[in-house]
């Protein structure tokens, strides 16, 4: 029988926390580390808007991603929240720009940051499976965001995540968006789909 969502989110929350701090931050480095083989993997156009995120909690730290990324002449966005049950916007994010602590103590830039459409988004997850399913925090708004882009566009969605926090399954309805890679500290890891 499958573990439910908030079995499974309340497991994995305590699960991320026990790892250390130094684990943690050992853990960003060698994400960062994998940098030329996640843009050579996923065909990474030069100069691609990639939306990361300001991590919060134990979440993986996407900072030092980031600037391998803007090393190699990417553009940062972030995410932003316009609403309940709505997909995310996002607005253009350089090193010392000014962010705004919002719902959850999420970071996103000031709302004179220019709007942006990324074709390539990491995105926090507490548990993954080799489906590409994520498990979140529950508000779907990653799920109606991916809905949204892959109507339009193409867009690539890879996790960012500890390898502690993979599961066998995640559980998942119609609606939720697998992501396409995962990224752990052990490397880059293409979801079956």
């Amino acid at each position: 029988m499958m573990i439910d969502k908030a079995t499974l989110r309340a497991q994995m929350h305590e699960r991320r926390a026990a790892l250390s701090a130094a684990s943690r931050a050992s853990a960003a480095t060698a994400v960062a580390a994998l940098v030329d083989d996640l843009l050579t993997r996923i065909g990474a156009a030069p100069g691609s808007c990639i939306s990361s995120y300001w991590a919060i909690g134990p979440e993986l730290d996407s900072a030092p991603l980031g600037s391998a990324l803007v090393s190699r002449g990417h553009t940062l966005c972030l995410p932003v929240m316009v609403g309940k049950a709505k997909p995310l916007a996002f607005r253009t994010y350089a090193k010392g720009d000014a962010l705004v602590a919002r719902t959850w103590g999420i970071k996103e830039p000031a709302a004179t940051a220019a709007t942006v459409t990324p074709s390539i988004l990491l995105v926090p997850l507490l548990a993954f499976d080799d489906h590409g399913y994520r498990l979140g925090y529950g508000g779907g708004f990653y799920d109606r965001t991916l809905q949204g882009l892959r109507e339009t566009s193409a867009v690539t969605a890879v996790g960012l995540a500890y390898d502690e926090q993979h599961v066998d399954e995640v559980p998942h309805l119609a609606y939720d968006q697998p992501l396409d890679w995962v990224l752990t500290p052990t490397g880059l890891h293409r979801c079956a789909g």
